[in-house]
């Protein structure tokens, strides 16, 4: 998934890419909830990706013990923990990216939100940052790339291809019928029948209830595409051309004012959001039907950042 790093005789940090290497900007990323069960191993994920150079840790509680063992990989990032409100602004002090699998804080720097439900929780934040003044809708993210792995890896199954070659958008929201992906604009295509497009667009819907009933309630493995879309981040901020992932973000796609669909990633955070393109007749259906479940969950948001 990541690149090693290398140090020159100068002391600057290399990303090999084959015989290669060219510099790496210092990142510093910050991982809110880093105590709890998806941030400790999410912060062992930064912890080994080379384009981050500072990781900051933080938690209400138990933090310093994660940092200190966490600190103990031979990879790039220096470590440091936080705990308690007290710390929190020292945490995210120079931060490039924010990860956020738990609670919701303010920032300036790229917001990862992770923290369920993502289709309520992003709302929530950007309300947050505009009484803070500080809302930039080019820098809050709804991590919605769980979707994606499913859907990419159910169709590869199917379509009994290499699921490494497969590329399958997936847009709406995060939760339920309002995770909708694009089987019709699947790479690459296997003509599959409507029948199976029903079925794998279920099962990728259904896929967090899957493996919570599989782990007897004990949550979704977010951690690895909260991992791949913060790597994308950072690419996007180094200046990678083309950095392309879907993501939960405000949108005019459609009516409604956030919306998950592809989007590119740059220096400032989203430079563009991309349109639906051309859907199947099944896939119009679903986009109506997402709809009304998502203006519910999206105001239910925005209302309880309002409440008095």
């Amino acid at each position: 998934m990541f690149r090693s790093v290398a140090r020159s005789a100068a002391g600057k940090h290399l990303i090999r890419r084959g015989y290669a290497t060219e510099p790496v900007p210092a990142r510093k990323v910050a991982v809110l909830g880093a105590a709890a069960g998806i941030g400790q191993p999410l912060a062992l994920l930064m912890k080994l990706n080379p384009l981050v150079s500072q990781l900051a840790l933080y938690d209400i509680a138990n933090t310093p013990g994660v940092a200190a063992d966490v600190s103990h990989v031979n990879s790039r990032a220096e470590v440091a923990g936080y705990v308690g409100e007290e710390q929190l602004e020292k945490a995210l002090d120079g931060c490039d990216l924010v990860i956020i699998p738990a609670g919701c804080q303010e920032s300036l720097a790229l917001v990862n939100m992770i923290s369920n439900p993502v289709n309520s929780t992003v709302p929530i934040a950007a309300e947050v940052f505009k009484k803070a003044g500080t809302y930039d809708e080019k820098k809050l993210f709804g991590v919605t790339t769980l979707d994606v792995v499913r859907a990419k890896t159910f169709y590869a199954e199917k379509a009994k291809i290499k699921v490494a070659d497969v590329n399958v958008p997936v847009v709406g929201g995060h939760a339920g019928i309002t995770i909708l992906p694009l089987f019709s604009q699947a790479t690459p295509k296997a003509n599959l029948a409507e029948g199976d497009i029903k079925v794998l667009t279920k099962r990728t819907q259904d896929g967090g209830t899957e493996v919570v009933e599989a782990k007897a309630g004990k949550g979704s493995a977010t951690l690895y595409a909260g991992a791949i879309f913060a790597d994308a981040c950072l690419k996007g901020l180094n200046g990678v051309p083309d950095v392309v992932e879907c993501s939960f973000v405000q949108s005019t796609v459609t009516e409604l004012p956030f919306f998950a669909s592809k989007v590119r990633l740059r220096k400032n955070g989203v430079e563009e959001v991309l349109g639906l393109s051309s859907l199947s007749e099944y896939e119009k259906n679903g986009l109506e039907s997402l709809k009304p479940e998502l203006k519910a969950s999206i105001d239910k948001g925005i209302n309880f950042a309002n409440q008095s």
